[in-house]
């Protein structure tokens, strides 16, 4: 079941692929990006995590935290030296879709089918160009899984859901920028 703007978020205390213990109700005095991404051989969500990534320091300093969730397995996250390097972002592994499930993200074949037929070519190109990781999913990974992403505000209330509608769907970073800045939400 998808969540709904302004309700509570869903909390979750899990370890991330770092060992750190991350529970949510230690943010609730700030704002938070909440990520759910594909496998860690994902090229669509590898570039948004490089970009995320490369827009972190600046983000964090205008009063937004990071959290990325995959639903690889820890150990595979861990094989990749682009995951590690994700730190200090904490990135939770969570392969059997626990929170995945508590935030509604969805599963859907048909949209990424479509993407893939529409813009796998140039998103591995951009991939390779970048030098993130793009290889086939592990045991256990779906080809299904639809990105999402939430920015939750101070209470940890819930300010903006976006259930993607293809696999480069995503959150403008002027959008999280604006948040960062003052809790503002564009369209």
């Amino acid at each position: 079941m998808r969540l709904e703007q302004n309700v509570a978020a869903p909390i979750f205390n899990q370890k991330d692929i770092f060992g750190r213990m991350i529970d949510l109700e230690t943010y609730r005095k700030k704002r938070v990006f909440i990520g759910f991404f594909r496998h860690a051989g994902c090229p669509f969500c590898n570039i948004r995590v490089h970009t995320l990534s490369k827009k972190h320091a600046e983000l964090k300093a205008l009063g937004l935290e990071m959290i990325f969730f995959f639903e690889s397995p820890e150990n595979l996250l861990l094989k990749s030296i682009f995951h590690k390097e994700v730190s200090p972002i904490p990135l939770i592994s969570d392969p059997k879709k626990i929170i995945y499930s508590q935030y509604g993200v969805e599963n859907s074949g048909y949209k990424s089918a479509v993407s893939h037929l529409s813009s796998f070519v140039q998103t591995a190109f951009k991939a390779r160009k970048l030098d993130v990781p793009m290889h086939m999913m592990a045991a256990g990974e779906s080809i299904s899984t639809m990105p999402a992403e939430f920015l939750i505000d101070y209470d940890l209330q819930v300010k903006k859901v976006h259930y993607a509608d293809s696999l480069n769907d995503r959150l403008g970073v002027d959008i999280l920028t604006a948040f960062a800045k003052d809790g503002s939400i564009s369209k």
